[in-house]
Parts: structure tokens; sequence; C-alpha cells
């Protein structure tokens, strides 16, 4: 038998027809596995019908929703190339998306309207669908296309090695790329995050953290669809909400990044019932050990990291319940059938596989396992440097310690060297999430002209009261941080920008800086 993202859905059609599979909160609607079932059936056929042929790009643009759900997997009957693009993005960004990815049809919600509106016209070979009520004149109904299409299943041939999507990176650094993972890729890494997760048919899962970013997608939602699960759609993140939903719904499972979590411990968790909650699974964005603590404390609840990146479609590492603490600070352990190296990093080219680091010396982190990418569309030369000699090299900076778990410093890009002396944001970071009156921190480099560059901290204030001569003097007695590494300049502000994912784009912090302090000229 193919093992497909088709194939898995269908066997858990097959063997839970009647089970409660979906509930979209926004629209309240409500699916058993056959109802869902016939509703990604035509999407498949009304798919078919506009002319989507097995290899051409279905695009989604849109929050948390029902029909994100079932385009995934009407795709992956049909052999399409499932797109979701980034809810968060800019029209230029999108149509920079939408250019290089070629998709045919484009299924789009009201609340992105304005976006799609303003470059709809420059794609007249895409069909244009809108979810909701009151459609554009340029977008035909996604409603009327599926109302009068079959719930009989497509006869496809798609192959477990066929690509099944194509998926943006984040584009922290730069211009994002479209990463190719096909149907095995992440039918291994949905069976992954089973295990790891020790999910149940029984659960219930909320969706919370963007569906279009592989971390949900893979690592939650699909892993319970393929269990059997029930999953909870909350159209876009919300801490009152969520732990409403966990009384009401009796949710037992989700996945947030840390800063997801920071959030919900603001409220006060003592109006509700939470005792159904009993796995939180965090990824995404390292998480201070402190914030860990105190998850542990106010939710009692047992604490999952993965850690990855959307070229391994993504999670590389799991940091199991009984680790949490005993090993805080750490991305864990490699995941099954994955293989973990830290490397010596090379100037001007890709670092050498075989030039190992020895335990608890850094460098950068190379992976190698049975859900890694077969490339970026359309980028030769990056995918050949990306996966040198077999190998995905992550651009991140780490170390493994004696016992094979994995430290994960920093992005390479994003390492600080002042006086010669190598300094790691995150370690900086830690330390001042440990003040009771921070919020959220992100530590970069200011060029300096005597130092080389120097620490400057963008801090987001839990107590308003809170100065920098108060932090600096936390720093400087802090037993965790040199002094060389504190920060010489801090800079309040009320959010840091993030990607989808969670990750703190720190090129955007690091134009700040340049726009703060370079002299103006006359």
């Amino acid at each position: 038998m193919t093992t497909t993202i088709g194939k898995i859905f269908e066997l858990t059609v097959k063997k839970f027809p009647n089970k409660d599979a979906l509930y979209d909160v926004r629209k309240n609607v409500r699916y058993t596995y056959k109802e869902w079932n016939d509703q990604v059936n035509r999407l498949a056929n009304a798919l078919l019908k506009e002319g989507v042929k097995k290899g051409d790009r279905v695009s989604t643009f849109m929050f948390n929703t029902e029909e994100l759900g079932t385009a995934f997997f009407a795709c992956a009957k049909i052999g399409a190339i499932f797109n979701p693009i980034n809810f968060r993005l800019t029209p230029e960004e999108v149509a920079y998306i939408l250019a290089d990815a070629t998709p045919k049809v484009v299924l789009f919600e009201k609340s992105l309207e304005p976006v799609v509106s303003a470059i709809a016209n420059r794609f007249d070979k895409i069909s244009f669908w809108f979810i909701d009520e009151e459609k554009p004149e340029y977008a035909a109904s996604y409603q009327e296309k599926l109302g009068s299409a079959s719930t009989e299943e497509v006869q496809i041939d798609v192959n477990e090695n066929d690509v099944y999507a194509f998926i943006y990176t984040s584009g922290t650094t730069g211009r994002p790329k479209g990463v190719m993972h096909t149907h095995r890729n992440m039918v291994d890494q949905s069976l992954l995050c089973v295990a790891a997760q020790k999910i149940e048919a029984e659960d219930v899962g909320l969706v919370t953290a963007p569906m279009f970013h592989c971390a949900e997608l893979h690592c939650a939602f699909l892993p319970r669809v393929q269990i059997g699960a029930k999953n909870v759609i909350l159209h876009q993140f919300n801490p009152k909400a969520i732990l409403s939903l966990i009384e009401n719904e009796k949710i037992s499972r989700f996945f947030a990044a840390p800063t997801m979590w920071n959030m919900l411990l603001q409220e006060d968790l003592n109006q509700y019932d939470l005792s159904s909650l009993k796995q939180g699974l965090y990824g995404a964005a390292p998480m201070a050990p402190s914030l860990v603590h105190a998850l542990h404390d106010s939710l009692g609840i047992s604490l999952i990291q993965a850690y990855g990146m959307t070229e391994m479609g993504p999670a590389i590492t799991f940091l199991s319940e009984y680790d949490q603490l005993r090993k805080a600070g750490s991305a864990g352990q490699a995941a099954l059938n994955h293989d973990i190296r830290i490397v010596r990093t090379t100037e001007g080219g890709p670092s050498d596989p075989d030039d190992l680091m020895p335990a608890g010396e850094t460098g950068e982190i190379i992976v190698k396992g049975p859900c890694m990418m077969v490339g970026y569309f359309n980028r030769e030369e990056a995918t050949e440097n990306a996966l040198y000699k077999g190998w995905y090299h992550s651009g991140d900076i780490g170390y493994l310690d004696e016992d094979g778990f994995l430290f994960v410093n920093d992005r390479v890009d994003d390492m600080i060297i002042s006086g010669g002396e190598n300094i790691y944001p995150r370690e900086v970071e830690d330390a001042l999430h440990a003040h009771p009156g921070v919020l959220d921190v992100a530590i970069v480099g200011q060029p300096d002209d005597r130092w080389g560059e120097t620490v400057s901290a963008f801090v987001v204030k839990k107590d308003p009261n809170v100065t920098e001569q108060e932090l600096d003097e936390f720093c400087k007695n802090s037993d965790s941080l040199a002094n060389y590494k504190r920060p010489r300049k801090y800079i309040f502000c009320d959010a840091l920008p993030r990607n989808a994912s969670g990750k703190i784009q720190k090129f955007v912090l690091r134009k700040q800086l340049e726009e703060l302090f370079t002299p103006k000229k006359s």
C-alpha cells in the first residue's frame, strides 16, 4: 500500500467514521470523520473540475479554518501540491510567493481580502476562491464550487515519493524559499510526533498556532488525524478564548510557541476548569528555564519540546516530560531515525559533515533523517548548499552534551563577537527572562568601533516600573552570565517582532538599532 497523506486520512475515516473529528469555533461547524471526508471529497472533485491536475499547486491564504484543513487533505488525495501562505504577509510578499509557486487556485478568507485585492489583477491565470459570504467580483465562491461537487472518492494515482507541499520558509534572513516535502516525508514526521507525544484517539487537540506553519500542521494537526483524535480549530490565538475552550471542549493537548504559553500565564487561571489539559507541546523558539518552571507550577501539565526547521518537516529532536526540568534549556535528543552532528563552522561554504566537534563544544547543527526535504523549489544552488553531502545544514549553532542532549545557542548569523569573544544571545536572554519584571526579551549585536560588537537588549516589561539600571544590576549579579556578556544598551518596547512560527525576527531589531543610534546627517 502506498503511504500518502490522503491514504492515512482515508484509513482514519474507515476506522472512525462516526467519531467527532473537527470543530471550527469561528463558524460553529462540527464534523464527524465521515462528514469531514465528504467535504474533503467535494473540494477534491471541485478542484479537478477546475482543471487542477496532479503536480499543480493550490495555495491557501487564511487564518486557522476548517477550509484550510480540508484543502490539506483534498490536495493530498488528488496529488496537487499544497501551498499554505503566511497570513501575516504584505501584498508584495504574497505576490512574490504566488509568482514563485504559480498556483492554479488560491483559497482565501474575508479578513485577508484587502491583501488579495491589491495584487489579484496581476495573476490572471489564477482562480481565486473566496471561502466566506459576499465574495469580491474577481473571485469565485468556494461554497458554490463545493455545492455542485460530488462526495465520491477520487481515483488519482498518488505515490509516496510525490511532492506533497511547498511550504515557504519564514524569511528571517531574506526572501522565503519553497521547501518541497514528499508524502512519505510527512507521514514519517507524523508518526514520530504521535509516538513522542503519545497521542491517543480519545484526545481533543486545540489548533491555535498558525496552521499554515509546519509546526502546527505536521506536529499536531496531522498526527491527531492519523490517530483518530479530535481537532478544535481556533481562528486566531486568543488567551481567554483558549482557556474557555479548554474548559468547554475538554481540550487535552495543544501546541504553542513559548511566547504564547507565556501570554496564557498572564491570565487569571483560577477562573477556568483546566483539569482536562494533560500535555503541552512547545517549539519554534527556545523556552527559558524560568518559563518551564512557571508552567509546571501554574498548570501542572506535562511538557514536550520539539526543535527543528521547515526543511526537516520540522521536528528533529524532542525533549520529554521526564527531562524538562532535569535538562532545562536543552532541545532534547534526536527524534527516531534521525542523526544529529555538531560540526566546525566554515566561512564561505557549507560545513564539512565529518569535521565533528567534541561533546560540550559549539558548532553548526547538521541533521539527517527520513523527513528531510527533497530541496527548495527553483533554488538549485541553495539546495546543494543546504543538503551538502546528504546532511541538512541548519545554520543553527549549538552543542551536544555527554548524554547526547542538544543545546541550541543561536543562529550562526545572530552570534555576537565582542572583543574577540563569542556571545550567544540565548544565554543572555535566559538570564534576563529570570527577572520577574521581564515579560519578553531579545538580544542582538550592535556594531562598535572598539569592541567589534556590543550586546543590546530589547525588553518587553511585565512590571512597568522596571528600569535599565535595575536590569543592569541584575545581570552584574547573575551567576550564569559573565560580565562581558551583559547588555550595554536596553531598549524597551511593547512587543518583539516575530514571524508566524514564533521566532524573533532579529534582522528587524538590528535595523531598529541602526535607526536609533546612527547619527543623523545634518
